[in-house]
């Protein structure tokens, strides 16, 4: 995806913010924007990574958790109180003047005088067949800082490529002394020093490459070498897909993850130009997602003034 900085565009549709994703960050801030009374295009490519959780148990408010599609679809149906246009379209195309922002997708386009991305990211997951059917029975999870409330003393095991691998069966050690880090390369990809930390921490990795991972009745098989180990959940972590090409193509700063860097307001380095929920530097949470939308939506209230 490429910045366009040609002034022929098409004309759009104008309005004070374009936000690009109908996430939990791009839906908290179309609803905060709206009430400031600005004029807000929202893009969404019905893909956000909320729809993909089970349930959430540590959203504040849902004293037996929130189903991810459940808190989804209460947003979507808060927004449309308001007059916000909401596009389920992919952007595809960028562009940056003096007088703000375009955002294009098949079919039509948007100007704004400010530029909200809320695009996020998405998990990497493991090849295994039915990912999806594991993800929704909690045997597969991406995020013990989200449930390894839910895991504390079973059986447990992370999938990695690397060494963050370690620091996140680490992170598990405080939730559950039954931990195995497989490694897709086995476990000779470690260093020494990685390997006496796991040791100390009385974590086990398996010497075998990963050789294949599959889930059953409830549980993840990991097949190394040949030898095979069945674990309650199975935590992936092989990182994630930050959805920040329309950031780079504008010119914005991404840190080594991929993240847009931001400031404490959510404002990217280039004017006008904002980044809020899991596509920015910061802790990947819903609670965040909306907190961060609250942050920026205000700053941009305040930044385009009084109505005339």
């Amino acid at each position: 995806m490429e910045a366009d900085h040609d002034n022929t565009a098409p004309t759009a549709t104008s309005a004070d913010v374009v936000i690009v994703g109908g996430g939990p960050a791009g839906l908290t801030a179309a609803i905060y924007l709206a009430r400031f009374r600005r004029s807000v295009v929202l893009i969404d490519a019905n893909q956000s990574r909320l729809s993909k959780i089970p349930q959430s148990h540590n959203y504040p408010g849902f004293v037996d958790g929130i189903a991810g599609s459940t808190l989804l679809e209460a947003l979507r149906t808060q927004l449309r109180q308001y007059p916000v246009r909401s596009v389920v379209a992919t952007a595809q195309r960028v562009q940056h003047d003096p007088d703000g922002f375009a955002v294009h997708w098949k079919g039509g386009s948007a100007r704004g005088k400010c530029l909200l991305l809320a695009t996020g990211a998405t998990d990497i997951p493991p090849a295994m067949p039915h990912v999806l059917e594991a993800l929704r029975a909690g045997a597969l999870r991406y995020c013990p800082v989200c449930d390894a409330y839910e895991v504390i003393d079973r059986a447990v095991g992370v999938y990695a490529d690397g060494a963050h691998g370690v620091g996140e069966a680490i992170y598990l050690r405080h939730f559950t002394a039954d931990l195995v880090l497989f490694m897709e390369g086995g476990a000779g990809v470690l260093s020494v020093e990685e390997r006496l930390r796991l040791g100390r921490a009385g974590i086990v990795c398996p010497e075998e490459p990963v050789r294949s991972i599959r889930h059953w009745n409830g549980q993840v098989t990991v097949v190394h070498g040949e030898r095979e180990t069945r674990r309650d959940a199975l935590y992936c972590a092989l990182g994630l897909d930050v959805h920040a090409q329309f950031a780079r193509a504008l010119g914005a700063t991404t840190d080594d993850s991929g993240y847009v860097v931001v400031d404490a307001h959510h404002a990217s380095d280039v004017d006008g130009l904002y980044a809020i929920g899991d596509v920015a530097q910061g802790l990947n949470q819903i609670a965040v997602a909306a907190g961060g939308a609250a942050i920026a939506a205000s700053t941009i209230h305040r930044r385009l003034g009084a109505q005339a």
